[in-house]
């Protein structure tokens, strides 16, 4: 979108570096400046290459969560862009930081510090190395420095981060099967308590409850707040329910289906199902001193629909359908076999074909063939009368015996 006439683009640029790490850098000299272009910047000392990764009136939004004041001593300035020297010399400085990181890891074992290590970061212009280490407590480093130095031959800076932030550079798949929310988008850390798991009903396991930083999971406030606002109106866990029959303590509760679980002191082991309205029910009657007989009559009786694994679509799970008995036909003549029944396409297509052969022998054959169809009807007529007589006469004899067992 273009700006507004007479209003001047924002001339602050958001720089990506290594491992996400993003500053803003102003641009004095007016350059034309892109996303995705390479430029060098401002370092201590020297300069440093990264990429353009935000420009415009976002920068000033983005200054303004992070709460970076334009004329803030964290702006510094956008020198150029990135010649093929400086990307040359910058490529042969990532090389080295790898080797520079198991090196350095050799010389703090060596020395006996209680730290760790976790990325190296060489400046664009490699003469600055920032080594980020996690440890517990203080650790007295000014050995390693000298040593460090003597061995990389550059000036040496140790940062300090905490566990979340070394997983944030590390990088890696979470237990959801993507990639890690800090690694990707996750910007700031907040703090996560015991609490949330406690208000979204999961057990209290430290090792499904943790991520790979070892402190409990991030995710585990994206839903906080609903979980919150929709426990409102659940009793606490620890209001008992008097009833003549005996006090009732929670056993568990579900929140969506707005359910909970009670025991009486007596039969822990048994548990009832009461919905939410009925449990505030029971509460309001106890606050007024009364005391219902028991739990169970509050309980809504659930019959639960059958579930059938087929469709009737045809009818075959009719129950009558074994109640009539079809006639079986007989074939008496030389136990021919039946013929059979042809598609009426192909026989009309048969008969096309046969029509002009047989044009002259339908006028002599036609009252032969009428006779034999007639005669063939009235045979399978009386067939069927005898069967049927012989089934109605089976029957009978069936019914008798029976009566007279």
């Amino acid at each position: 979108m273009s700006l507004p006439a007479g209003q001047e683009p924002f001339d602050i640029f958001e720089v990506r570096f290594k491992n996400g790490r993003k500053e803003f850098f102003k641009n004095k000299n007016n350059l034309n400046v892109h996303m995705g272009d390479h430029v060098a910047v401002e370092a201590s000392p020297g300069h440093d290459i990264g990429v353009i990764s935000l420009k415009g009136e976002l920068v000033r939004l983005q200054m303004r969560k992070k709460k970076v004041k334009v004329d803030g001593e964290q702006v510094k300035t956008l020198y150029r862009h990135a010649s093929d020297a400086d990307l040359e010399k910058w490529g042969i400085a990532r090389n080295r930081e790898k080797e520079t990181m198991y090196r350095a890891r050799e010389i703090a074992s060596q020395l006996a510090l209680d730290m760790k290590i976790g990325d190296v970061e060489f400046q664009g212009d490699n003469i600055k190395a920032v080594f980020y280490y996690t440890s517990e407590g203080r650790v007295d480093f000014r050995e390693l420095i000298k040593l460090m130095a003597d061995e990389f031959q550059v000036r040496i800076e140790m940062r300090q981060i905490g566990v979340r932030q070394e997983a944030q550079r590390m990088g890696g798949i979470g237990s959801c099967g993507r990639e890690l929310c800090c690694s990707t988008w996750l910007n700031d850390f907040r703090s996560v308590g015991t609490s949330a798991a406690r208000y979204q009903q999961l057990s209290l396991n430290p090792q499904k409850l943790a991520g790979q930083c070892g402190k409990l999971k991030c995710c585990l406030n994206y839903e906080l707040d609903m979980y919150v606002e929709a426990i409102k109106g659940f009793p606490e866990s620890n209001v008992k329910l008097k009833t003549k029959k005996g006090d009732a303590f929670m056993q568990k509760m579900d929140i969506f289906k707005r359910k909970m679980w009670y025991s009486y002191h007596s039969e822990p082991s048994h548990f009832i199902e009461l919905n939410l309205d009925k449990v505030q029910e029971i509460v309001s009657q106890n606050k007024k001193g009364e005391q219902p007989d028991s739990l169970e009559i509050f309980v809504q009786a659930f019959v639960e629909e059958p579930k059938h694994d087929y469709e009737n679509v045809v009818g075959q799970d009719s129950i009558t359908r074994f109640d009539t008995q079809k006639g079986k036909k007989s074939n008496k003549k030389g136990n021919q076999r039946p013929k059979r029944k042809t598609n009426p396409r192909s026989q009309n297509k048969l008969q096309s074909q046969e029509a002009p052969a047989k044009s002259s022998n339908t006028t002599n054959k036609g009252g032969q063939s009428q006779k034999k169809q007639s005669d063939s009807k009235r045979s399978s007529s009386n067939r069927r009368r005898r069967n049927g007589q012989k089934n109605s006469a089976n029957r009978s004899k069936k019914n008798e015996e029976n009566k007279s067992e």
